[in-house]
């Protein structure tokens, strides 16, 4: 059954505690990457093998693959993925970024450019659900950055195949490239290239501890989102709040691994009291109950506020990776709201939503770190590039406050390289 703990009569500690990762994969981990850098497809192969139970002949999504997956998935499904398409399309155009140039001054240009990355890795989970929403989620932005590449790996079953969602949801979105290879090894083989997987310059997307660890680990070979953690949902709601419904969306996160994290925060214990009565009516029912039941009596909890505006300081300091606000005028309380990785106002704004449907990115910051990073936008999938120019002119005038700093930091080279440009140019014709 979930806790029910009272701001101010429990200690800190156990309000803001968090759930986490037990098992240390380092070793493994590394041991998976160095054998995918040194023996390639033949050791994606093997891992394949070993751990989705495939044998494969090729790694290479064919054309014919995608299109016999395309005959296999409900035409009704077919297009509530475009429509979702769609909605995320408009939402992520609104992100992109502009080059900018700045020539106010007389002899001196100075500008930015914003350049797409050229090929983009996506880690599409497999295991013990597909998720579609992600390949759309992540690879759009990625089209729309620009990227002249975008690649997916995700695991096959053990017949070699791709689950025909993924595959659909792919090809809805235009990826260019899917690979049947799963875990630290996919991880691996998106850093180094293989014979088979190209190289890519940025890699996002979830996966389960082995692929959060080996993203760490190739973290500076390549770029990367995140180091994503359990599944996290924050509710704040007041006592008008129907029980039933806030029961439901805690199980919307609950029911996604055991490690996922469920918290409510009430201004209301008669509220709190209701909505644990309605988890022990609903859990039994989920297909995922056993899930469900571990997640909730685990980490889950329901915390009573004396009031809403401490309700939503407590969340700040959780800093969430969704937080629903189940209020009335919802908008009211935005601006208060600053340590979040996706909000979902009013009551009828389940996070589900945002899963799957609304546009707003669902890969998300957790453990905290919504605290100082972002959802997965365009900006992931683009660099700046600064340049400057100054004419002779433009130099003269502040060259020896450039050679100035310069001596300050000790750098005398530094400064001569400014100051020299200024020196007679008779100085120049003798030489």
């Amino acid at each position: 059954m979930i806790k029910i703990l009272k701001y101010g009569e429990v200690s800190s500690n156990e309000i803001f505690a968090r759930c986490e990762q037990k098992v240390d994969v380092a070793d493994i981990v590394s041991d998976i990457i160095a054998d995918v850098r040194k023996n390639g497809d033949s050791a994606l192969y093997k891992y394949c093998e070993k751990f989705d139970g495939a044998k494969l002949n090729s790694l290479f999504v064919s054309k014919d693959e995608i299109e016999e997956a395309l005959t296999l998935v409900e035409d009704k499904f077919l297009e509530i993925l475009k429509k979702a398409a769609a909605n995320i399309y408009k939402f992520h155009e609104k992100q992109v970024r502009n080059s900018f140039i700045i020539n106010d001054e007389s002899g001196i240009v100075i500008g930015q450019k914003v350049i797409p990355v050229d090929r983009a890795g996506l880690y599409v989970p497999g295991g013990t659900a597909a998720y579609p929403s992600t390949v759309l989620m992540d690879s759009i932005p990625a089209k729309i950055a620009g990227c002249k590449e975008v690649v997916i790996v995700t695991p096959p079953n053990k017949e070699g195949k791709v689950n025909p969602v993924i595959l659909a949801a792919a090809h809805i979105a235009g990826v260019d490239k899917i690979f049947k290879v799963g875990g630290a090894q996919a991880i691996a083989a998106l850093a180094y290239g293989t014979e088979s997987v190209p190289k890519v310059d940025k890699i996002v997307g979830p996966g389960n501890a082995f692929v959060a660890e080996a993203k760490k680990q190739v973290f500076g070979q390549v770029s990367i989102d995140m180091i994503a953690g359990p599944s996290e949902i924050l509710i704040v709601a007041d006592g008008k709040s129907n029980p039933r419904h806030v029961a439901a969306d805690l199980l919307s996160q609950a029911e996604h691994d055991k490690m996922a994290s469920a918290v409510l925060v009430t201004d209301s214990f008669e509220l709190a009291k209701k909505v644990s009565e309605e988890l022990e009516i609903q859990i039994p029912l989920l297909e995922r109950s056993e899930i469900a039941r571990v997640s909730i009596d685990d980490n889950g909890k329901i915390i009573v506020a004396n009031n809403l505006m401490l309700a939503i300081e407590i969340a700040n300091e959780i800093a969430p990776e969704h937080l629903e606000l189940c209020v009335d005028n919802p908008f009211d309380y935005l601006d208060s709201i600053r340590h979040a990785g996706s909000i979902f106002m009013g009551r009828y704004c389940p996070e589900a939503l945002g899963d799957y449907f609304a546009g707003p990115n669902h890969t998300l910051p957790t453990s905290g770190t919504a605290k100082f990073s972002s959802p997965l936008s365009v900006d992931d999938f683009v660099k700046k590039t600064q340049y400057t120019y100054y004419t002779k002119d433009a130099l003269a005038k502040v060259a020896f406050d450039v050679g100035y700093f310069a001596e300050k930091e000790g750098l005398t080279a530094h400064a001569k390289s400014a100051v020299i440009r200024t020196s007679d140019e008779k100085e120049d014709t003798k030489q």
